[in-house]
């Protein structure tokens, strides 16, 4: 099995960066287990996202959940800068209720597949404005810092799923380079805890399966089988971390077999099953 690379780590509910490379560079694709925002800024940037792309222009927000496989495409040596905010899916879950969950925004990105957003006159208005205020903070030392930073980190949500809320912020279209992956990707995910093989999915959608194996690879970074399994571990150590049993979690998430689970759990995030449980 390949494996791809989760980057980023994230010992805190969120984190922020502002990052700017002077050079074209080669990302590879990868995941996170946690959450991102990514406000851009500048750049000759294509954003890909679980087979789909997205032509980026400045302020553009691009939301991506957890384990959604994605990069960067670079095409020239204009500056990339942009915001980069990590968020931790536990912390995001302490703030829902009957009248609000600000996980929304994230939410309705998977849903709809609409991850990047193009919100009116961003660089204008009190979302970026918090988000500056934001960034500062992180080099600050001043009295109750800490609580300061969730004070504002908790206020741009806000501020970013009222734009939705209130349509100022539209979901940029994306285009697909071949609608039968997007759509070979969607069903994938759909159906995780269901058995799933390569010629299935190239019977189901009336393609060889050479060209099935060849044509994933090329728009999502992985071939058919690792995607499948990452896809699953990863649904197993949310669904644990959000109470269900290691058990349940196992076969809820397609493995047959627990001994099987538990070695690639383990090999993929470095602790067993009973042990993932706490969100750190």
């Amino acid at each position: 099995m390949e494996n791809y690379e989760k980057t980023g780590y994230l010992k805190n509910d969120f984190r922020i960066f502002h990052l700017k490379d002077a050079r074209k560079m080669d990302i590879a694709y990868h995941y996170h287990d946690f959450d991102k925002i990514v406000l851009f800024l500048s750049g000759d940037v294509t954003y890909s996202i679980e087979g789909r792309r997205y032509e980026l222009r400045p302020y553009d927000v691009i939301l991506v959940n957890a384990g959604e496989i994605h990069r960067p495409v670079i095409h020239s040596d204009m500056p990339y800068e942009r915001i980069i905010i990590y968020v931790s899916s536990g912390f995001m879950r302490e703030y829902r209720d009957e009248n609000y969950d600000l996980s929304r925004c994230f939410q309705e990105a998977r849903e709809k597949h609409g991850n990047v957003l193009r919100i009116d006159n961003l660089e204008k208005s009190s979302l970026f404005a918090v988000c500056r205020e934001l960034e500062r903070s992180f080099s600050s030392q001043e009295y109750a810092n800490g609580l300061y930073q969730k004070v504002l980190f908790l206020e741009f949500m806000i501020w970013l799923n009222r734009a939705l809320i209130n349509n100022h912020a539209n979901y940029l279209e994306n285009e697909v380079s071949n609608e039968k992956i997007a759509a070979i990707v969607d069903y994938i995910n759909a159906h995780l805890k269901d058995e799933i093989t390569v010629d299935g999915l190239a019977e189901h959608f009336f393609v060889s399966r050479s060209y099935l194996m060849h044509l994933f690879k090329a728009e999502t970074g992985y071939s058919i089988g690792s995607y499948i399994s990452e896809k699953r571990l990863l649904l197993a150590k949310t669904q644990i971390q959000n109470g269900m049993s290691v058990t349940e979690a196992c076969y809820a998430c397609g493995f047959k077999d627990y001994s099987t689970f538990s070695r690639a759990f383990k090999k993929k995030f470095q602790t067993t099953p009973k042990h993932s449980g706490k969100i750190i």
